[in-house]
């Protein structure tokens, strides 16, 4: 099921034994576009802290409720590393992130999450131990971690000139995979707000708060228009795949 950023933010976190937090952002890493975690902000259970928690502890994702369950408990949220979100968020934090919380490290491996291509539960062979080689490797001060907070707002530039700018995030929320952005034309076109696949993204240029995508204008301009309220069908994606000339990411 493919949902928006937008429609998770502020559901209520539940732990194991009962306290909550509030889901404030997400973090996905520029290369597989996966989101590696949630920040929750702990609320009154554990004042003025923020916390990461990874997609592998979710044990369910309920909208009705509008809540999200966690295989975690109380204590181990609250003995997790502290993390600084106003700071980039560095690969030795991850690890000792995911030592605690005895996550399987993403990047170990080819696939959206190392050897798999969904989040799972802990598995002894996924996780080296601090002396591994991993730890000194070029690999340990790389940062592709990006914050959905950040993006939003980035301007959208075709092959041709601007578009329109970022204004939420589509995911899959059995992979984690972010499916799309929404981008926002209402400048150029009227209003109308279009999605483009992340894998259509050839550049992202931080320093100048934009996103390059190699589409046309005119192709945007003619996009199947995308509608927050309803749900985005398969053959939705068919369509505007088929509109732009790729392949769908389903086929692969």
């Amino acid at each position: 099921m493919l949902v928006s950023e937008s429609e998770v933010n502020k559901y209520t976190i539940d732990t194991k034994d009962g306290n909550k937090g509030v889901l404030k952002e997400l973090y996905f890493d520029d290369e597989h576009w996966t989101i590696r975690y949630l920040v929750v902000d702990t609320h009154k259970w554990l004042p003025g802290r923020k916390v990461l928690i990874s997609p592998i502890s979710i044990e369910q994702l309920n909208h009705e409720n509008e809540a999200i369950s966690v295989s975690l408990t109380s204590e181990e949220v609250s003995e997790s590393p502290d993390i600084d979100t106003d700071q980039p968020i560095s690969r030795k934090h991850e690890m000792e992130l995911n030592r605690h919380f005895g996550w399987p490290y993403y990047w170990v491996g080819t696939n959206a999450w190392g050897n798999g291509m969904y989040p799972r539960p802990f598995m002894a062979d996924d996780l080296p131990d601090a002396d591994s080689t991993l730890h000194h490797s070029k690999q340990d001060e790389e940062n592709h971690l990006r914050s959905s907070n950040e993006v939003a707002g980035y301007h959208i530039q075709a092959t041709d000139g601007e578009i329109g700018h970022v204004k939420d995030f589509i995911f899959d929320e059995e992979s984690w995979q972010l499916r799309y952005i929404i981008v926002d034309t209402k400048n150029w076109f009227s209003g109308k707000e279009v999605l483009l696949s992340t894998k259509w993204i050839h550049d992202i240029h931080w320093q100048d708060r934009s996103v390059v995508v190699n589409i046309k204008k005119e192709e945007v301009r003619q996009s199947p228009e995308f509608r927050l309220n309803e749900p985005i069908t398969r053959r939705f994606e068919e369509d505007l795949h088929t509109h732009y000339g790729k392949t769908g990411y389903w086929k692969f």
